[in-house]
């Protein structure tokens, strides 16, 4: 008998360390498929549930962590945010972008995660956030929400659009990307949303890093320009290495020196670039993928554009085109728009309201 109750006993006690060895190996597995899948931040646990009271501003009982909301993302919490399982979408020095589906607010979500090494203060992040946050147009993607972490991270909430970025598009549009009631529509409303960020206050608000992969579009092909002012939340270094990344890439006018001198007069000479972008077309029967002198044109097109031949910089097929629809002369005007956005001197280029009475006169 009592043989048989130490056998129970024993029995027991190994009953109870394998059931506890396989809870802890599977809430291992989860842990590392939610990594896999890109859970953009470890939960807080209880913690986020303190960050739930109303307002714009909340703030936690840790040292240096904020939830600020803006128009359209009034629904989310911290909780909500940081417990989003997501996937990768992007990744740059300074940030990595996930796309999320949030249990409040947006039903799918994109998440900036701006490394803490990268970025700007606590303080300074939360002004410019707030100033960048009051932006709202048709044609600039909304910030919805922004977090700020204890150990400096910052999470910044936008909606998703799953057409993708206008780069993408000219990329793998062919038969859209070369018609040309789409690249009216498009720059037209790419000016328009610059222009509410040049003009809506006294302050403008300076983009920074305009390029075809900073604007997103919707399903019925309109732009929406995101990461305008994204420097502002970056420190100086970091701010410098996307300057020079944009350098690279063709659309840094040439007076720029440092991130912190961008002016109205450069994004303009990067709205010019996007224009000649627009127009540049693969020639036909070509399988090889573009590479980076076909993409970003001042670097290939320099002459070119300075000489106003636009049969030679661009192919055949868009030119073709405007002669049998009999829209050459808006094509040549177009050409000539965008070549004056990027003129070498600051002070002639034109401004978001001239460049937009001329597109929709160019347009008609």
């Amino acid at each position: 008998m009592r043989r048989t109750i130490v056998n129970a006993v024993l029995f027991t006690v190994l009953a109870a360390i394998v059931l506890l060895s396989l809870c802890y190996l599977v809430r291992c597995y989860r842990r590392c498929r939610r990594r896999r899948r890109g859970a953009v931040l470890p939960s807080h646990g209880a913690r986020a549930d303190r960050f739930q009271a109303a307002g714009s501003s909340d703030y936690g009982t840790g040292a240096g962590e904020e939830l600020l909301r803006f128009p359209g993302g009034e629904g989310l919490t911290v909780a909500s945010i940081l417990e989003a399982p997501g996937e990768v979408v992007a990744k740059s020095a300074h940030s990595t972008l996930y796309r999320a589906g949030l249990s409040a607010g947006e039903a799918v979500a994109l998440l900036r995660f701006l490394r803490p090494v990268c970025s700007a203060s606590a303080e300074e992040a939360a002004a410019a956030a707030g100033l960048l946050g009051a932006v709202q147009h048709p044609n600039l993607v909304p910030i919805r929400a922004l977090y700020v972490g204890p150990r400096g991270e910052k999470l910044l909430v936008h909606p998703f659009y799953a057409a993708g970025s206008l780069r993408r598009f000219l990329q793998e549009g062919i038969n859209d990307s070369q018609r040309w009631e789409i690249i009216c529509k498009l720059s037209i409303g790419i000016v328009k949303g610059l222009d509410h960020l040049h003009t809506r206050s006294q302050k403008p608000i300076i983009h920074g890093n305009l390029k075809t992969n900073n604007i997103m579009l919707d399903a019925d092909f309109q732009p929406r320009i995101s990461d305008y002012g994204l420097y502002l939340l970056l420190n100086p270094a970091a701010a410098q290495d996307m300057l020079e990344t944009s350098a690279v890439q063709g659309y840094k006018a040439p007076e720029l020196i440092k991130m912190r001198e961008v002016t109205r007069e450069s994004d303009i000479y990067s709205l010019g670039v996007i224009l000649l972008e627009m127009l540049a077309q693969k020639e036909a029967g070509s399988d090889s993928p573009p590479n980076a002198r076909d993409i970003h044109l001042p670097a290939s097109f320099k002459d070119l554009v300075l000489e106003r031949k636009i049969s030679d910089a661009f192919g055949s097929d868009l030119v073709r085109q405007s002669k049998n629809s009999g829209w050459e002369e808006s094509l040549n005007a177009f050409f000539g728009l965008a070549t004056a956005c990027c003129n070498p001197s600051p002070s002639l280029r034109p401004d978001t309201k001239r460049i937009l009475k001329r597109l929709e006169e160019i347009s008609r």
